[in-house]
């Protein structure tokens, strides 16, 4: 198993400008004994580009917190003899993958692949030079053209991260320690709500295979509306493929806890609603058999659903049954 920790930004803000092409050279051949030598400036080079690349190695945008802006190289100046300018070295911006970016064009674009590699900017051609104008009815032309500037925009990323589980609950159900008990990840657990503040990612493993488990920040109602942390981390369930909703069967109204969570998932739209789930009444330590059996009943007439029976603090069958079925789907 593995685990990720993380100083997590999941939104950002830069400037990006591609190069701007050199300027193309405005010269005339001048060596001894060579007569009417004529034009030779060369072309400017192209700009540079500006791309951005997914990749797995990051899970934060902590990279463009304290620097917004990025500028590619710009292209050569034309040289005499006819010598063209180097191209301006592309700037590869990493971002991890799951990061959504959208700009001034109206669109966006989702980088969920590590590898892939999106042009944003584009470099400005270079500027013709002066022997490109020569002709039969001019000779010695005295005009050169300036490099195209490159693009530039503000461009927002996003990023929504990419996990096959999500657990989702009211605050002290019990996510952190269900996730630290399932893999090696260490996230805060104490015995007050809130505790996580930040998306919390571990590895899971059954058999030969393995899935990625996201822990959210609790919820509460009108988190779509910005209550509590929000609907900050709402987005980060978008990516995850199964739900599994842990829910304190201590607490004193179970019912309303599930539906509260349930509207909100409802409210914030993007299909939420719609992925499968699986409910796990955790705690059951702490209550009596006949009690945790009575509410179990309870899920299946009220809802049409299974509701798992289980302790978050120990890694037993019951758990092992939830992570087959996550397997199955």
């Amino acid at each position: 198993m593995r685990c990720f920790s993380m100083k997590f930004l999941d939104k950002a803000k830069i400037f990006i400008k591609a190069g701007d092409g050199g300027n193309g050279c405005l010269s005339f051949r001048r060596e001894k004994f060579v007569e009417f030598g004529g034009p030779d400036g060369g072309d400017g080079g192209k700009g540079g580009n500006v791309y951005v690349e997914g990749t797995n190695r990051l899970n934060t945008l902590i990279d463009y917190r304290y620097q917004q802006h990025f500028l590619a190289q710009r292209g050569e100046n034309g040289k005499s003899s006819n010598k063209t300018g180097a191209d301006g070295e592309d700037l590869i911006l990493k971002v991890p993958t799951g990061t959504e970016i959208s700009g001034d064009w109206g669109g966006i674009v989702d980088i969920i692949e590590s590898g892939r590699k999106v042009l944003i900017a584009r470099g400005g051609k270079g500027g013709r030079g002066n022997a490109r104008f020569k002709s039969s009815i001019n000779q010695a032309p005295r005009r050169a053209d300036n490099g195209e500037k490159g693009d530039e925009l503000w461009i927002s990323l996003q990023l929504k991260l990419i996990a096959d589980v999500g657990l989702i609950g009211m605050p002290n159900a019990g996510k952190s320690t269900f996730l630290s008990t399932t893999t090696r990840a260490q996230p805060k657990i104490a015995d007050y709500p809130f505790t996580t503040t930040i998306p919390q990612l571990g590895v899971a493993r059954i058999g030969r295979q393995e899935f990625v488990l996201a822990d959210i920040p609790g919820l509460i109602n009108g988190a779509h509306l910005g209550r509590g942390l929000g609907d900050k981390f709402l987005a980060h369930i978008e990516r995850c493929r199964i739900l599994i909703h842990l829910i304190d069967i201590t607490s004193e109204n179970i019912f309303s806890s599930y539906e509260a969570i349930r509207e909100e998932l409802e409210r914030y739209g993007a299909s939420l609603n719609q992925k499968p789930e699986i409910i796990a009444l955790n705690k059951i330590d702490a209550v009596s058999a006949a009690l945790a059996k009575k509410i179990q009943v309870g899920f299946r007439k009220k809802y049409n659903k299974k509701a798992h029976l289980i302790s978050a603090m120990n890694y037993d069958k019951k758990i092992t049954v939830i992570f087959y079925e996550i397997s199955q789907l």
